[in-house]
């Protein structure tokens, strides 16, 4: 029995031994995670506020519910949702000041809400996508399957204006000051040709892929077309009757019609065009933009019947000579 207890008393005096030897245990913080200085706060974000002065908010979690508040001893009801990290800071330190003479409050994020950005257009997968951490445009384009075959070359980004403008040269600011607007090209950014294209997305931006514009060409023409425009801006009017099969043979060359769409009316202002001056060379060709419509009408009958009359003319002789062989005459 003694042994057993000599035993016992020797392994406890090793253990003591060893432990003192070991360095001591630190309590394992929870996770905290960086933040942007402009992060906006909403909905389901969960945040841990330190507060050394206030040992009933201090080091203590916190999620914003939803409808975007949260609830603290001493101060009660407080709106989060919509406001930066810096800017509810502030708002904990004037509210605290009723209660302490010089509050410190400090905000670190521990879950981040679910951030949304939305795909709309002609994208193989157009809806809502979760954006979670730092995702770029062309991560998201992968997200989304890319872009339709019929889709435009260029895609039109959106962006709120508590979010930051986007940061690039042709991004044009919305009359009221809520949004900002830039148009990417598919071509340069897949090419990586202008690497500031490939922009950091956040939450809420709306990314727009429209169909691809086209001019119409109908009338007397070989084959009616509607002419995917792509990257190209403009197509001239020879090139799209060109594409269209060039004209049948009742064609009017000499009062071709554009139709151009007049803007904010269901209206068209309509422009002639001379193709056979245009032909000549004695004409500059005409650039048809987005959504026009040329129209080559019938040529009257008289213009028709008179190059078969020229033709009848050129071939009497041989036709009186045929005539006089043949003894009709």
């Amino acid at each position: 029995m003694r042994r057993g207890r000599k035993f016992l008393f020797c392994t406890l005096l090793g253990t003591i031994a060893i432990a003192q030897q070991l360095p001591p245990t630190q309590p394992q913080p929870q996770q905290v995670q960086s933040i942007r200085p402009d992060y906006v706060l909403g909905p389901n974000d969960q945040f841990i506020i330190r507060a050394p002065q206030a040992d009933e908010i201090n080091e203590r979690p916190f999620r914003i519910d939803s409808d975007g508040f949260i609830t603290l001893p001493l101060v009660g009801k407080v709106r989060a949702a919509g406001l930066t990290v810096q800017a509810l800071e502030a708002d904990l330190v004037a509210r605290l000041k009723e209660f302490i003479r010089e509050p410190q409050v400090m905000i670190s994020m521990v879950q981040f809400r679910s951030e949304t950005v939305f795909f709309l257009g002609a994208f193989r997968f157009p809806g809502i996508y979760p954006m979670l951490g730092r995702r770029t445009l062309i991560e998201m384009l992968s997200s989304v399957g890319g872009l339709q075959p019929n889709a435009g070359r260029r895609i039109r980004v959106t962006r709120r204006a508590e979010y930051g403008p986007i940061p690039l040269p042709n991004a044009v600011q919305s009359p009221d000051g809520k949004t900002s607007t830039v148009e990417i090209s598919i071509e340069s950014l897949t090419r990586n040709v202008n690497p500031d294209e490939d922009i950091v997305l956040k939450s809420y931006d709306l990314v727009n892929a429209e169909r691809a514009e086209r001019v119409y060409v109908s009338g007397e023409v070989t084959k009616a077309a509607a002419i995917e425009l792509a990257e190209r801006e403009s197509i001239s009017v020879a090139q799209a009757l060109t594409e269209a099969g060039g004209f049948t043979q009742f064609a009017s060359r000499d009062h071709v019609r554009v139709l151009r769409p007049i803007m904010g009316t269901t209206m068209r202002a309509e422009i002639d065009i001379n193709m056979k001056r245009i032909f000549e060379g004695k004409d500059i060709d005409f650039p048809l933009l987005p959504n026009d419509l040329l129209y080559v009408p019938r040529a009257s009958k008289r213009a028709i019947l008179t190059p078969i009359g020229v033709q009848m003319l050129a071939s009497l002789p041989y036709l009186l000579i045929s005539l006089a062989a043949s003894g009709a005459i």
